[in-house]
């Protein structure tokens, strides 16, 4: 149980360090300080830097999948399904900016330790499996047109709120508005929301 913990704090701080710094700026030694632990566990644990890298990255995407396992997709009416994902997903990244950050840095890596890992594609296989669900169900009931790829939607849910927040400065100086104050992002919930319903209404 003390190793388990001693792993997670670890995890945990290399998450906020990669975080902060990405990978090239991160240093194994802040990690370890702030973890309470020291180089040798961490090398023990997770192995080199890239590899506590892809460690935080999985981590990070296992708290998301399995967050919206909890939201009870497949059981909902699907436009309240497809709603309810979409609302979740927003509030997620808005509440969890560390997930964007470890983003960009992977893809300023052009995915390269993502793409060595089985783990995330297994994570996302049930996501797109319950999507193309809630599709086909909102199909039956004729509520949703035909054809809609359950990939390209998912990849537009995220994208709208991804684009926002990963610009949030320089779109707030450009447009001269805040854009993370609350109006506003309540604002941009609603104009998500809208804006996935209506693409995939019949």
């Amino acid at each position: 149980m003390k190793n388990g913990r001693t792993r997670e704090r670890i995890l945990s701080a290399a998450t906020a360090e990669f975080a902060r710094h990405g990978l090239a700026g991160a240093r194994v030694d802040r990690i370890a300080e702030r973890a309470g632990a020291n180089k040798r566990m961490l090398y023990h644990y997770f192995g080199a830097k890239e590899d506590l890298f892809l460690a935080a990255l999985e981590a990070s995407y296992e708290d998301i999948r399995s967050a919206e396992r909890g939201l009870d997709l497949e059981h909902s009416d699907p436009r309240e399904a497809l709603k309810r994902l979409v609302d979740f997903t927003w509030r997620y990244y808005v509440e969890h900016p560390e997930f964007m950050t470890l983003l960009n840095s992977e893809n300023l890596h052009k995915g390269r330790h993502v793409r060595r890992s089985r783990r995330v594609r297994e994570l996302h296989s049930p996501l797109v499996e319950t999507l193309r669900g809630i599709l086909r169900r909102g199909e039956r009931d004729g509520l949703f047109r035909r054809g809609v790829d359950p990939v390209e939607l998912y990849i537009s849910i995220a994208g709208e709120g991804y684009f926002y927040l990963s610009n949030r400065y320089t779109l707030s100086r450009i447009f001269g508005r805040d854009l993370m104050a609350g109006p506003a992002l309540a604002g941009r919930a609603r104009h998500i929301r809208a804006m996935i319903l209506n693409a995939v209404r019949r």
